[in-house]
């Protein structure tokens, strides 16, 4: 769903009850399209986020702590120049536009008292962040729009700011019936009600409209002549509900939980097909929403090249492997050229320099006879040499070409585990952590401007099972060696799902314990088999021994081990029940 005016209403009325004349204690800027303005107000510390981004823009207050680069970027430090220790005094939507601005009472050059205004539009690719002065003269902008990028509206620090052109349209606060109504009546009435709502109201997003319809018409197919006598009503008791804090907003899930749609009041045109989620605040639904597909979004463009190293790996070791496959198919020839040489040795005096061919009785087979191809060139005896040189060669070949096919399928393997571990990354410490682990790999050639930093022990996730036992859990290769090679007891028990590339999962015992409890092994299994490439299947087999039966054989891959003896646990990996168990 797209930002729309009305649920930045609804965001700017949190804003209000919670952070107003509360005042600026830090600002971040953790995306190059992301700020973070933290408030202090009446005690508690509240996180305004504003994205600015193209995929995701959005404005609300959010709980999220998003990593934050070690170097500030410009606009951050403009930021912390002008608003360090501002108040937050007021915030408007002009109209009902998808912008909101927020006034800050802060000092100015001299030292005097003076207002400042962050202006946020939220317009899909459009997005942007301005700060003007009192007079809204833009002091600094995150995305300068000149005259080659725009010619009808211009942004650029010293000019003063102007709001985006108003579409004709009208607004829905303070729309009266009668003016609805002259729309109405200037509008095909046989004409989708949906439709006509966005034609005709400003900022409203699709889905507000099918609500507006649904509650009007009781079907988001109805058309305007079949809701008329309600739709003007449904307009105003959907739009107004903006203004309420602390009204119900809610979120609508598919049958995998996946969102599908987010509104600032009751979606009760899903009620029938899909679970409506009810959430205490606007800003906690954000969060929910966009949180997957924001995180998403970012990895990708924060991993873009570490993507492009391992597609490109992937592809040339997969034709590899084809061609390996195809010449070793080829070498199953050598029995066959060995038997020609046995054949024309045996039947040599039969034959003469100049055949280009001989049919010879095959002793290998039961009465039969076989023709032979010669070289009209080499006399019988070298043709029956020439054979046998394609049979030792064939077999060369079939041992060489059998060890480099292990070796090439081995790393296609190791190339499917930094896949894995990077869809599990989350902060750029990861993202570095992986990055280092291919470059020390032998894959640093493809990496532009690649500097090691200083290596750091790698992060390892805690948990903790419901009878207290600490299981320990590495998120890339890197860690996965680390953890099971250093950091873990040899009489701990170790974990890996079965067949796929997953995570290296330590389950730590008590102090002269030789065997955890049942549930214990059950639930670090489950940790297992979720932080795998099999999280998403269900009778998930996960392997398990004891650490000291796991071994890395010398010069093997990162996160590369090897084991014997082991036991096999059958689990369906449970979000909520791993996410409950996980210790910072």
């Amino acid at each position: 769903m797209a930002f729309d005016a009305g649920i930045l209403r609804a965001v700017i009325r949190e804003i209000e009850h919670l952070a107003k004349d509360g005042r600026t204690d830090k600002i971040y800027q953790p995306e190059r399209d992301e700020v973070v303005f933290v408030f202090r107000a009446g005690g508690t510390e509240r996180r305004l986020l504003i994205n600015a981004g193209s995929s995701c823009p959005r404005m609300n207050i959010t709980t999220l702590k998003p990593e934050n680069p070690t170097t500030p970027p410009m606009f951050c430090m403009m930021l912390r120049k002008h608003f360090a220790g501002a108040k937050l005094v007021a915030v408007s939507q002009p109209g009902f536009e998808r912008v909101a601005r927020l006034t800050f009472e802060c000092h100015d050059d001299l030292g005097f008292k003076t207002n400042k205004h962050v202006i946020c539009e939220i317009m899909g690719k459009y997005s942007n962040i301005i700060v003007t002065d009192s007079e809204d003269k833009i002091i600094g902008i995150l995305k300068p729009i000149d005259f080659a990028a725009s010619t009808v509206r211009q942004l650029l620090p010293g000019m003063h700011y102007s709001l985006p052109e108003p579409q004709k349209k009208l607004e829905p606060i303070g729309l009266t019936r009668e003016d609805f109504n002259a729309a109405a009546r200037a509008t095909d009435p046989t004409r989708s009600a949906v439709k006509f709502i966005t034609a005709n109201i400003v900022g409203l997003a699709a889905v507000t409209a099918r609500e507006i319809v649904y509650r009007a018409g009781g079907s988001i197919d109805a058309t305007l002549e079949q809701c008329a006598d309600t739709l003007y009503n449904a307009v105003i008791e959907v739009t107004s509900s903006a203004d309420t804090y602390g009204g119900e907003v809610s979120m609508a899930k598919d049958s995998s939980g996946v969102p599908i749609e987010y509104l600032y009041t009751r979606l009760t045109q899903y009620e029938a097909s899909c679970e409506v989620v009810s959430f205490t605040s606007v800003g906690e639904l954000i969060d929910e929403y966009y949180m997957k597909r924001a995180g998403e979004e970012r990895l990708r463009r924060k991993a873009s090249d570490i993507f492009r190293i391992l597609a490109a790996a992937e592809t040339r070791i997969t034709k590899k492997i084809a061609l390996q496959t195809a010449e070793l198919e080829k070498c199953e020839m050598g029995e066959t050229y060995k038997k020609y040489g046995d054949l024309i040795t045996g039947s040599i005096y039969m034959m003469k320099r100049g055949m280009d061919k001989v049919t010879l009785y095959d002793w290998y087979s039961e009465g039969e006879t076989i023709e032979i191809p010669l070289s009209e060139r080499l006399s019988p005896a070298q043709n029956a040499q020439a054979y046998y040189k394609k049979y030792n060669k064939s077999k060369n070949a079939k041992v060489h070409l059998t060890t480099q096919l292990e070796s090439a399928k081995a790393e296609l393997e190791y190339i499917g585990t930094v896949f894995d571990s990077l869809t599990r990354a989350t902060t750029e410490r990861e993202l570095s952590e992986i990055r280092a682990e291919l470059y020390h790999s032998g894959y640093a050639s493809k990496m532009k401007n690649y500097t090691e930093k200083k290596r750091q022990a790698p992060l390892i996730m805690k948990f903790e099972t419901s009878d207290g036992h600490t299981v320990l859990c590495g998120k890339n290769n890197t860690a996965n060696d680390y953890l099971t090679t250093k950091l873990a007891n040899r009489r701990d028990w170790w974990f890996h799902v079965k067949g796929h590339p997953g995570s290296h999962v330590v389950l730590e015992c008590f102090e002269g314990e030789d065997d955890p409890s049942e549930s214990a092994f059950t639930e670090a299994a489950m940790i297992a088999a979720y932080h795998s490439a099999a999280k998403e299947s269900s009778g998930v087999a996960v392997d398990y021994t004891r650490v000291r039966e796991v071994k890395k054989p010398a010069g093997s891959k990162p996160g590369y081990v090897i084991y014997h003896t082991n036991w096999t646990a059958y689990v369906t990996p449970d979000e909520a029940k791993v996410k409950s168990m996980e210790r910072k």
